[in-house]
C-alpha cells in the first residue's frame, strides 16, 4: 500500500492509500463541519444539509443520483457527527471515474426552497423518534449536561425547536463558508488510481472557490451534575455518565483506549464481569472518545429501574479501584490484542480504511499505516495508563439517567 497526497490551488486535499491488491475502491468527501460548528439557533444544520446534499443538483435531480448510484452498483451514504460531514461510496476499481463524478456533483447541491421545506418534515420526524425510542435521546441529553455552554454540547441532529426555524438563506449561507473547498478532504482507499483521482478532482472542483473557516475549540470544563429524567415509556432505566479524558492530538489517546477496553468492552472487561455476567445489568460499557482539543470517557449502563442504584454503585467502586490499583500486566496484554485484531479486521475493507483515513487527516493532519496504529498500542504500559487516570481521573463524571424511576442518589 502506498500513502498519496495532493494539493489543487484552491485548497482542496486529495489524499489516498493505494492499493492496487484490493478487489474495490472507496471514495469519500470529509467536510470538517458538525454540529460543534453550529450557533445555538442553527443547530442541526450540519445534519440537514447532509440531507439535502441528495436532493438534486443543477445538472442531477434526487431521483438521477439515486440511479446513478444504483447503476454504479454502489454503496454509497452521508453521516454528520460533532466534527464533520462525510459522504462516501464503495464501487468496484473500474467504475472509480462515475464514482468521483456523482460525489463531486452533490458536493455542490441546488438547496431549492422547496426541498428544504419537504426535508424539515422528514428531520423533524427523525429527531421525534429519536427521543420516542431506547434510550430516549439520552445520549444527546448527557452530551448537553456535561458540556454546558461548550460547542460539544450541540445535538447533531438538532432540536424541534432549532430545525423548526432553519431558513434555506441560512442554509446556503452556512454551505457557502463550511463547503468551502478549503474545509474539505477528497479521501479514497483501495484499488485507487491515483493520477485519474486529482485530474477528474481538478476538472470537477478547481472552479470552486476558498473561503476562511474557523473552528473554535475551547477546553472542556469540569463537571460532576447529576441529572434525573423522568421517562414513563421506558421500560429500562438508562444511566450515562462522561468524564473528560484526551483529546484528539494527545499522545495518551492510545493508553485511553486500552483503559476503557480493560473496563468496558463489551466482553471480558471488568464491568462485564461485573454486572453483564451476573444477570445484574442488560448493558455495561465504558468507551473513550476523542475530539479537537476535547476528550471524553462514556460508560452507559441500562437494566432493570429496581437494579439501577446498585447496579451505578458498583460501576463507581469499580472506578475507585482502578483509580486506586491501576491494570494488570494480564489486562493490557488482553486489551492490546483485541484491539490490533479490531484494527487488522476492519482494515481488511476499503470503507473502513477510507473513514480511518479521513478522520486521522482532519483530526490530526497525519497518515498513520495499519502496521504503525498497532505499534502505538503495543507500545502502551501499566504506567501510562495510570497517568491517563491520574490526569483524567473517571470518577470526577457527569451523569443524566433517562427511565421511569423518579428519584436516583448518586452513588456513595
Amino acid at each position: 500500500m502506498k500513502f498519496r497526497e495532493h494539493r489543487l490551488d484552491n485548497g482542496l486535499e486529495i489524499i489516498a492509500e493505494c492499493n492496487p491488491a484490493a478487489y474495490s475502491a472507496a471514495l469519500g468527501f470529509f467536510v470538517k463541519t458538525g454540529s460543534r460548528d453550529e450557533s445555538d439557533e442553527m443547530s442541526g444544520i450540519s445534519h440537514f444539509l447532509e440531507h439535502m446534499a441528495f436532493k438534486g443538483t443543477p445538472t442531477r435531480t434526487a431521483a438521477d443520483v439515486n440511479r446513478e448510484l444504483d447503476e454504479l452498483g454502489a454503496n454509497g451514504n452521508a453521516f454528520t457527527s460533532e466534527e464533520q460531514t462525510v459522504y462516501f461510496i464503495s464501487v468496484l476499481p473500474e467504475y472509480q471515474d462515475g464514482a468521483i463524478d456523482l460525489l463531486c456533483d452533490i458536493m455542490r447541491p441546488s438547496l431549492r426552497d422547496d426541498d428544504f421545506e419537504m426535508e424539515k418534515h422528514v428531520i423533524l420526524e427523525e429527531i421525534a423518534k429519536y427521543d420516542d425510542q431506547p434510550p430516549f435521546g439520552a445520549h444527546e441529553k448527557s452530551m448537553a449536561v456535561h458540556f454546558r455552554d461548550h460547542p460539544l454540547a450541540r445535538s447533531v441532529l438538532g432540536t424541534l425547536a432549532s430545525v423548526s426555524k432553519l431558513t434555506p438563506a441560512q442554509m446556503r449561507s452556512y454551505f457557502e463558508v463550511q463547503y468551502a473547498p478549503n474545509n474539505m478532504t477528497l479521501a479514497a482507499a483501495g484499488n485507487v488510481d491515483f493520477a485519474k483521482l486529482i485530474r477528474l478532482a481538478e476538472e470537477k472542483c478547481g472552479a470552486w472557490k476558498p473561503r476562511p473557516v474557523e473552528r473554535l475549540t475551547p477546553p472542556a470544563g469540569d463537571n460532576t451534575d447529576f441529572e434525573l429524567v423522568p421517562n414513563d415509556v421506558a421500560s429500562l432505566q438508562y444511566v450515562i455518565q462522561i468524564a473528560n479524558g484526551p483529546s484528539a492530538t494527545d499522545p495518551c489517546r492510545h493508553a485511553a483506549r486500552v483503559l476503557s477496553t480493560v473496563l468496558g468492552d463489551d466482553s471480558g472487561s471488568r464491568l462485564f464481569w461485573k454486572l453483564i455476567d451476573s444477570g445484574r445489568a442488560e448493558c455495561a460499557v465504558l468507551g473513550s472518545y476523542e475530539y479537537q482539543e476535547a476528550g471524553i470517557f462514556t460508560s452507559m449502563l441500562s437494566g432493570a429501574p429496581e437494579d439501577t442504584a446498585e447496579n451505578l454503585q458498583i460501576m463507581m467502586d469499580t472506578l475507585r479501584e482502578v483509580e486506586a490499583d491501576g491494570i494488570t500486566s494480564d489486562e493490557l496484554v488482553q486489551a492490546q490484542n483485541k484491539i490490533c485484531s479490531h484494527i487488522v479486521l476492519q482494515s481488511e475493507r476499503p470503507m473502513n480504511r477510507l473513514f480511518s483515513l479521513g478522520e486521522n487527516w482532519l483530526q490530526r493532519r497525519q497518515y498513520t499505516p495499519v502496521a504503525e496504529m498497532m505499534e502505538d498500542y503495543r507500545e502502551v504500559t501499566c504506567q501510562d495508563v495510570q497517568e491517563v487516570l491520574e490526569k483524567h481521573p473517571l470518577t470526577r463524571h457527569s451523569t443524566v439517567s433517562v427511565g421511569p424511576l423518579r428519584q436516583l442518589d448518586r452513588p456513595a
